[in-house]
Order: C-alpha cells, then structure tokens, then sequence
C-alpha cells in the first residue's frame, strides 16, 4: 500500500478513536493493573520523551528517526495508559505553586527541526490535541532551499528539514512551542590532541596548530553568539523569545548553562535517564526514543524510566594505558575499550592522575592543569572512547588531599604522644592540610581544571581524604579547632572525651564539606547532572567508634553523596580467604540496616592481594564468588578494583557473569 494511503488510513482510525464516545477498547486505567515494574508516579515529576525525525521507507538511524505508525502506536500505548501531555505553562505554573501536574506527565519534544514534523508529526497532535515542543537547529533552517543542509558535517538533502515560513505557522496550532537547540554549535568539534570530536556546545575547541585549548572567556563569547542568534531567529519567526534549551546530543555543560539562564531560558534539557522535577528543570531528563522501536519495546523502557539500574564498576588505572609510544597507547586504550565492552560493565571509575610508583602521591596529572606537571593529555581521549564505543559511564578518580604540590604548603600533620612533637606520617598518604585557604583554593583550580577539559559523568573522591585521632596537628587546623570552640591542641583534645567526639566529628563534616566545595566547582563548569562518589574504608562502617581514626562516616557519606563506595576489600582488612565471605555479608549487613541505602551503595572488591610480597591477582574464581555473596545478601551494585586489561586479569570469561547484568550466553 501506498504511504500516502496508509497514512490516511492510520490519522483517520486515530481520529475516529479520538472523538469516539463509545467506551474504549482498552480497560481504562483505573481498572488495570500497573504493569509489575511499574513504580507509583512521584508528585511533580514529568517524563520528557525526545523523537527526531518520521519516515516511513527505512526510518534513518542517524537520525534516530521512527515510522509513523511506530509514533501513532507509541502515542496511543500512552494515552490507553494514563500518560497525560503537559505544557511548559504548566511546568512553570507548578513550579510556581500553581495546580500540581496530573500523574504520569509527559513533555514531547521533536528535535533538530525536520520536515516531517509538519507533514506527518503535527497532524497527529492535532487528532490528539497533544501538545509538544519542536526545537530547530538555526543555521539548519537558514538553508537556502537550493542548497544541501550542513548536518555537522555531512550534507543531507534540504527539503528534510522545515523553513522558518512552516516554523512560524506550527508556533501558532496553539498546539506547539518552538524551543532551541543552537544556532549553529549542533555538530562536533575537536576535543583533543588525538582528533575526538566532541560537542561544540559543551567543549572547549582544541588547536591543533597552537596546541592549545579555547580559553575559558572565548568558549562563553562563542557561546553567548550562538543563543542570541538562535534566539532572535525563533523571536522573529513566532514573535516569542524561546524559553526552553535543548542540548545537542543531550549533552550539558554548567558554564553554557549558565549563559543560557542570563539569557532568558527557563528549563534545558537533556538525554539523561530519569524523570524530571520542578526544582531540576534547567537538567531535564528525557527518554531517547531510538531504533524505531515497536509497542513492546516502548512499553518497557517507558515502564522502566524510573527504575535505578545497578552500577557495576570496573576500577582502572590509566597508568596502564599510557605509554610514551603513541601507537602502542593506542593498542592499549583499544584493548581496554574492547574489555570493558565484553564485562559489560556500566560504569568505570578512571584514573586521572599518574601513579606509576603507587604510593597513592600525586606528581602529574593526565589532563592540562594549571598546578601540575601533565604526563599525558590523555584522560579526555580516553574517557570519551569509554562512553561512546563502551557505552558506559565514567567517573574520574581524583585525590583529595595527596597531590605534591609546592613545598611550603602545608602538609597534614600527626602529634606524637611519646615526643610532644609533630610530622607527616610516613605510614600515611602525604596529604596537604585542607584547613590551609590556599591549599583548598589550588586543590579547588585543579578540579575546575578537569571539569573544563575532560567528559565526565561523575566524580569519584579517592580513599586519601582520612584524618587519623592525631591529626590534623597542623597551625591551620588548630587555628580552625580553636575558632569552633574546642581545645587549641591535640593532647588536650584527646584528654576530654566530650571534646574528642565533638573534633571527631568535626573533621569528619569538614573533609565532607570541603568535597562539597570541589563537587560545586566541577558543576559549575560541567553541569548539574555530574555524578559523585566517595571511596569509604571498611573499619568506620562495622566500628562507628573507628571514625576517629578515620574522620569518616557511613551516614554522613550516604546523605551527601551520590554514591557511597565503600572498599569491601576482605584481604585487605587481615580477613583469610575462609572468613572472607561472611565479612563481606556484615559489611552488607551494616548497609541494608540504613532504608534504601543500599540503592545509593557500590561495593568495591579486591582483584588483588596487596598483603602479599608479589601482590598476586586474586583468582577470578574467588572473585566471582564474593559477587554472589553480594548479590545473594541484597547488594545490586558493586565492582573491582585494579583491572589488568593488557593481561586479562581477572580472567572475563569467569568474572563477567558474575559482574555484567546483561544477558550471558
């Protein structure tokens, strides 16, 4: 049959549905069961659903374009299902303590401005009074009609895409709201010295000529251009400025974010999974509507956007990737991007800094910095190959504390009860005072640094932010001691038990807060949809009165960060291969007491044994079984630490049933 015929056929059924007054063929939603994984609808929340392109002879995966009928079945799945579309003005007006939206909102978006959303997308919402919103790219439109769309980078055929004539008269259904997705930044642009391109929209242009990197003031200017532009060219056409930004390939970044907000916009949004909430709308989720999916496949990733899939972790050390020969770095980041891949892991926690010796001391850096010397431009190049050809999230592992910066700066100190005296500790990480202003304001520059130049989704803060029952002994944090109310020195504060627990927790709040300030630092520059998590030792988790020796808490830890991680390392912690098992169920145990903690938990294992002289891997076999324990006690999340990529250590065939969530052959 003829598309045109077809067409015809399936608007005219869906008008017939829509105005029949006849009861309807599906069991209204009052008298159907919610599907099994079908969660109850939090208060205020909307699902943001993101299609592109309709066509009907072979749907454009490049586009991620869907069939018609797809949309229509799509469509009438949420209608028959209790969805209910909402408008920006009701967003807004809830926002404001207006009328609460009605359960199960949801806010269509079509992007990139195609030219099927007037010929095929606009009369179905009509047959639905559905209302929607359509963001066009602006340089797209400005097209000459003669002339090939420049799709960044590759021409497609003008008459696929709309005019700002068809534009102006969609802004007046009454029906549709024209949002924008940039004027001209929807493309990729160099990211780094190995040739990634990466969003314009969100990334700092790299030159290979001078082999520097957009300054911070250029990236803004560019920037600020691009949403004027774009938002006088949606003014002159609809006689409103845009409200709404919509980021090329869903990818955000704080400091255009906050360009956007000086100008005028009201919400951003993103691909991100989840549903958004009124007090998150300049970081709105939405649920990608890719590879032309049927009913059922709608039907279950809809049912299943509120759902927290489980974060398996493969911890790595990129000091294993680098190598001073370029081609051979290559191979390596190949074999890890294929590793990671086969684990099906989710998520890798990546090194950042260079360790080559492992004494947990941070000399260089993998990214440029304005502190430190730079071993290699590398964590960027390695990170985004991570994401885009391993599909996982990925984290960077960043000290707190233990970066060898100028000597002078002071360091963390321990009092000696037997001399009166006070040192570093040889035994400890060497770690700057954190209650020193300038060793919190470098730290502070460092993080900014990778937040500018590097593609996270999170952050992970490394296990060296401890303060033992004898530090911090150094000026600062006995000035800092003294200004709270507590004794001006170490050994009268371990003589007052009171005055011991108040400092005890006081340092544990402030490592808390001074990750808090590094946290704001890196969203501000990445945006509010970056991630964190904070390595935690075992001892203050099964021994609360351990947190003096530690300055940690699992409570503290849960209620700030994204994801608490605590080393579930048995070995580690002097447990035989015997006893390992049922200390890692305790550690679990300890976990699941807190309500929904273990949701906001991934545990970490050992993949080696550091006791040992020749810190042997640790069997995969073994490995593979303390995931069992794990998952047999209720714990959904968790991973190992080191992978050995280049060895195949531990050994994938064993431990990838075990670690990935993905179906296994």
């Amino acid at each position: 049959m003829p598309f045109i015929s077809r067409f015809i056929l399936l608007l005219g059924a869906l008008l017939i549905s829509a105005c029949a007054q006849q009861a309807p063929a599906f069991a209204p939603p009052s008298e159907r069961p919610a599907a099994a994984s079908e969660q109850p609808w939090p208060k205020n929340h909307v699902l943001g659903i993101a299609y592109h392109d309709v066509e009907d002879r072979d749907p454009d995966q490049a586009v991620v374009a869907v069939r018609t009928e797809r949309m229509i079945e799509q469509l009438a799945w949420l209608r028959e299902n209790g969805y209910k579309p909402v408008t920006v003005d009701q967003i807004m007006a809830a926002r404001n303590g207006g009328p609460e939206l009605p359960a199960k909102a949801v806010l269509l978006s079509f992007d990139d401005g195609y030219a099927s959303f007037y010929t095929r997308v606009l009369p179905v919402l009509r047959a639905y009074n559905w209302p929607a919103l359509l963001a066009p790219v602006g340089t797209w439109i400005d097209t000459p009609l003669n002339q090939p769309v420049d799709f960044a980078g590759t021409p497609r055929n003008r008459d696929n895409f709309l005019t700002w004539q068809q534009i102006r008269e969609i802004s007046k259904s009454g029906l549709v709201e024209i949002a924008a997705h940039t004027d001209a930044n929807h493309k990729g642009i160099l990211a780094n010295p190995q040739g990634n391109l990466q969003p314009a929209a969100a990334t700092r242009r790299y030159d290979p000529v001078t082999k520097r990197y957009e300054s911070e003031a250029d990236f803004q200017a560019r920037i600020r251009t691009d949403v004027k532009n774009i938002s006088e060219k949606i003014r002159k056409a609809t006689g409103y400025k845009p409200r709404v930004w919509v980021w090329p390939y869903g990818t955000a970044d704080g400091t255009s974010l906050a360009v956007v907000g000086e100008e005028g916009y009201e919400m951003a949004l993103t691909l991100d999974d989840g549903l958004d909430t009124l007090d998150n709308l300049m970081s709105g989720p939405r649920f990608l509507v890719a590879s032309d999916p049927d009913g059922e496949h709608f039907a279950n990733s809809i049912v299943s956007v509120q759902a927290e899939g489980p974060m398996r972790v493969v911890h790595v050390d990129l000091d294993n990737v680098y190598d001073p020969d370029p081609a051979q770095q290559d191979i390596n980041l190949g074999k890890l991007v294929q590793r990671m891949a086969d684990l099906g892991a989710s998520t890798v926690f990546l090194q950042a800094f260079a360790d080559p010796k492992g004494d947990g001391l941070v000399h260089s850096l993998y990214f440029p910095n304005r502190h430190l010397p730079m071993r290699a431009d590398l964590f960027d190049r390695v990170a985004w190959q991570l994401r885009t050809r391993a599909h996982v999230k990925v984290f960077a592992w960043m000290p707190v504390l233990s970066f060898e910066l100028d000597s002078k700066l002071p360091r963390v100190t321990r009092w000696d009860p037997k001399t009166a005296t006070t040192s570093v500790d040889p035994k400890q990480y060497k770690r700057l005072s954190p209650f020193n202003p300038e060793v919190r304001k470098i730290i502070g520059e460092i993080y900014e640094d990778v937040a500018r130049l590097t593609s996270v989704d999170g952050i992970l803060y490394h296990d060296d932010a401890v303060l033992s029952d004898f530090e911090d002994a150094s000026p600062d944090a006995l000035k800092a001691y003294a200004a709270q109310g507590l004794p001006g020195s170490i050994a009268a504060l371990r003589d007052d038990p009171a005055a011991m627990q108040r400092w005890t927790r006081f340092k544990s709040r402030y490592l808390i807060d001074f990750t808090n300030e590094l946290t704001a630092k890196v969203r501000a520059i990445r945006g509010p949809q970056v991630l964190t998590a904070r390595n935690i030792f075992a001892e203050p988790m099964l021994n609360p009165d351990s947190e003096a020796w530690f300055a940690q808490n699992l409570d503290d830890f849960l209620a700030t960060y994204d994801w608490t991680a605590p080393m579930a390392m048995p070995l580690m912690e002097k447990q035989t291969l015997a006893e390992s098992g049922p200390w890692l169920e305790e550690l679990v145990a300890t976990v699941k007491k807190r309500p929904g903690a273990l949701n906001r938990t991934v545990f970490e294992l050992q993949a080696r044994d550091w006791n040992q002289k020749d810190q042997a891997d640790i069997d995969a076999v073994h490995l593979a079984d303390w995931m069992g324990r794990l998952k047999r006690q209720g714990a959904t999340s968790f991973g190992y630490y080191p992978d050995n990529f280049l060895d195949n250590l531990p050994d994938l065939k064993t431990v990838r049933p075990a670690l990935s969530n993905k179906w296994n052959p």
